[in-house]
């Protein structure tokens, strides 16, 4: 006997109740602190390949190295966007996750 088609869109519609909440699980506060410590370790290497990319790009124009030049260039423009990435990750997921938790 087939499963009438409504019965399994009711299926998939199904709310199971689950959402995020903080304090289930012992642990949360050395994981919270190995993430920030991440980042933190992100964004330093992201100010030293800021400061080697702007090196080179200088280099490069003063001695009219155009290939360095652009490389450098390049560096500077993707260090700056890690550093965007990086400091706003936190914004972005609770953006996406408050986002996420208003779909029904």
């Amino acid at each position: 006997m087939s499963v009438p088609l409504a019965d399994h869109v009711i299926q998939l519609a199904y709310d199971p109740g689950i959402s995020p909440q903080g304090g289930g699980l012992p642990g949360l506060a050395v994981l919270k602190n190995v993430v920030n410590s991440i980042n933190m370790f992100g964004i330093i290497a992201v100010v030293g390949a800021l400061a080697v990319s702007l090196g080179v790009w200088a280099w490069g124009h003063h001695t009219g190295g155009h290939q360095a030049e652009a490389n450098g260039k390049k560096g500077a423009v993707v260090a700056a966007g890690a550093a965007l990435g990086l400091g706003a990750a936190n914004g972005i997921v609770a953006f996406f996750s408050d986002l996420g938790s208003q779909v029904h």
